[in-house]
């Protein structure tokens, strides 16, 4: 039951990291003009491109950090000071500029960029969402990590339904439906980034535990 609470905790926080909702009216920008195939193509395109990206990190994060002399402990700090900035933007209803640069907002409002770079990489599988993909499969077994990747698959998957139905999604919701839900969401990963945070600093200065 601990292990199910642990991968469902997962499943809920890289959620709402990757945060399909707030990807919606740039995915809408998109594919303005574009016939459904294409649409339905692209959404495929973007869902595996941020499974890999995120699967990656999970069995090779750890190994980098290393390689870097970096603890996982310590990452769990970084990583949870980025979710807390990305929460912030979240609340705004925003992007934020850990999630998107002006530039990169600019290059996809303009056209200029493939559709999988910035939708997929990285404004879904940013820094934040790869900072929990890597905390979440660290210092574990290989059979951890696979359970990982398939909680992953799952918010991909997720993903893929969100933008493969985003015309349709929006128009039955408003904009201001779409930025409560993202709202929602940057309240929930604001509290798993303080949580992230927390056990970090426990593990680097154990007196904070006592």
């Amino acid at each position: 039951m601990g292990r199910l609470s642990e991968y469902l905790r997962f499943v809920v926080t890289l959620t709402a990291v990757v945060d399909p909702f707030l990807a919606v009216p740039f995915f809408l920008a998109f594919t303005r003009g574009d016939n459904p195939q294409h649409r339905a193509k692209l959404a495929r395109v973007i869902a595996f491109t941020v499974f890999v990206v995120l699967a990656l990190s999970a069995f090779l994060g750890e190994a980098l950090l290393g390689a870097i002399g970096s603890s996982l402990s310590a990452f769990r700090v970084a990583g949870g000071l980025v979710l807390l900035l990305m929460a912030l933007a979240m609340l705004n209803a925003q992007a934020g500029g850990v999630r998107q640069s002006t530039e990169e907002a600019n290059e996809l409002a303009a056209g200029d960029v493939s559709g999988i770079v910035p939708l997929a990489f990285p404004l879904l599988a940013g820094p934040g969402a790869i900072s929990t993909s890597i905390i979440a499969a660290g210092q574990a077994t290989l059979m951890h990590q696979f359970a990982i990747v398939g909680c992953i698959a799952v918010v991909c998957l997720v993903s893929w339904t969100v933008l493969s139905h985003a015309h349709a999604i929006a128009s039955r919701l408003s904009l201001t439906a779409l930025n409560v839900a993202t709202r929602i969401l940057g309240l929930l990963l604001a509290a798993m980034a303080v949580q992230t945070m927390a056990e970090g600093l426990r593990d680097l200065l154990p007196g904070l535990a006592r």
